[in-house]
């Protein structure tokens, strides 16, 4: 996918102090993942594809490991191991990737480089990509320099079969912890100890921990989309919404599901539960080849609207007369029901990209009525193909019945 005379340079992620002597535990960048398959800092990845020099058209750069390190650290990756797990034939010590650099760039009239380009997300903190982009671009003024994000996009939307694979056993590990919290959960004990049931079962099935952090919302915590607190006591007569999903091998599943903390949904409760599970399961069929996000989006919310009217929020007549940037549904339901997932818990993706066989989206409606302090969220993880999709989350109980049940036997 690179013009002729184009390379493209990518750097792994660093260790991010924390504080005295210690760092925070090591999450390797996406991208560079995606491409190596390597899952340690100081590593750089150059790929020419007709650079002169075939020696130097595809090299991976990392730190090698010595007899000092080892007695403090392991072993670590070795040469042959990194050959084997990345595909890639050239692997160099980490201290000669400024000269390989220096001598590719020669050749090269284009230069792609990579950087976060997640619409949504914005840091005032420094990411080793724009650290390193801007090194270059001041090094070498005179090459054209381009994005190397929007190819990635092309190429980590479409999940291949092993990917697939690893997202399903993120699946299955969490679909284990959500089964563990309907068997533990009761009025007196506090968010941080379903978060700590989870904790053991993802260690437990050997996940790399927590695609994200989880979000154990009591009562009305649950209208907070991203209440992360989890630190509060679980009382009689609440609901308990759990947005938590496991990281294995560096992909993510997001699952959500709503609970009564006392084990039964109330009349009024189990009617809201009720009918965001209808729309869930309507909402199924539109995932497939053509469709887009923004699309399901506002199908999505149709279907709310109606289901909040039913519910007595509002009524057809005050619809008919909202104003068209705001409309009443917005105050039960502030965000998009889809975004893709992989190798991040939001994905790469754009929401105006027609869906394809292989993407992976969630499926997330929700209903939060503050007053009522009722929060209610149920997704699923859908695999596109080019019939109905795939849910593989399709054996993680839904029912309002079936969680009932589950708990009643704790």
């Amino acid at each position: 996918m690179l013009p002729a005379r184009s390379l493209a340079v990518f750097v792994s992620a660093g260790l991010v102090p924390r504080n005295g002597d210690q760092f925070y535990p090591f999450r390797q960048q996406s991208d560079f993942f995606y491409l190596t398959g390597i899952n340690k800092p100081d590593c750089s990845l150059i790929l020419f594809p007709d650079c002169p020099n075939p020696a130097l058209r595809e090299v991976l750069f990392m730190t090698q490991p010595d007899e000092q390190q080892a007695i403090w650290e392991g072993k670590g990756l070795s040469v042959e191991q990194a050959r084997l797990g990345s595909g890639i034939e050239k692997i160099l010590q980490y201290n000669q990737f400024t000269a390989v650099l220096q001598e590719v760039m020669n050749y090269a009239n284009e230069v792609y480089l990579n950087n976060n380009e997640y619409i949504k997300f914005h840091s005032d903190s420094e990411s080793d990509n724009q650290r390193f982009s801007g090194m270059m671009m001041k090094k070498y003024p005179l090459h054209t320099f381009r994005r190397a994000a929007p190819i990635l996009e092309k190429l980590r939307t479409i999940k291949s079969s092993e990917e697939i694979e690893l997202l399903s056993k993120a699946a299955t590990i969490t679909a284990r912890a959500f089964d563990r919290v309907m068997k533990c959960t009761r009025p007196g004990k506090y968010e941080f100890e379903i978060q700590a049931e989870i904790d053991h079962e993802f260690t437990i099935n050997r996940a790399g921990g927590h695609g994200y952090q989880p979000i154990i919302a009591s009562g009305e915590h649950a209208c907070t989309l991203h209440y992360t607190a989890n630190n509060s006591l679980l009382a009689d007569g609440q609901l308990l919404l759990l947005d938590m999903g496991a990281e294995y091998a560096n992909y993510s599943a997001d699952l959500s599901r709503t609970i009564p903390v006392n084990g039964r949904f109330n009349k009024r409760q189990k009617q809201c539960y009720d009918a965001v599970l209808r729309v869930f399961r309507q909402a199924k069929s539109l995932y497939r080849p053509g469709n887009t996000i923004e699309h399901i989006n506002t199908q999505v919310w149709k279907l709310l609207e109606e289901e909040m009217i039913g519910l007595g929020l509002f009524n057809m007549a005050q619809v008919k007369n909202q104003p068209s940037e705001a409309p009443l549904f917005r105050k039960y339901m502030m965000h998009g029901v889809a975004h893709h997932i992989g190798l991040d818990v939001h994905d790469v993706g754009s929401k105006f990209e027609p869906l394809a066989p292989g993407m992976v989206l969630t499926l997330e409606p929700g209903i939060y009525i503050r007053e009522e302090k009722i929060g209610i969220r149920i997704e699923n993880d859908l695999l596109v193909t080019n019939g109905d999709p795939v849910d593989l989350m399709e054996g993680i109980p839904v029912e309002a019945e079936e969680i009932e049940q589950i708990m009643a036997n704790q």
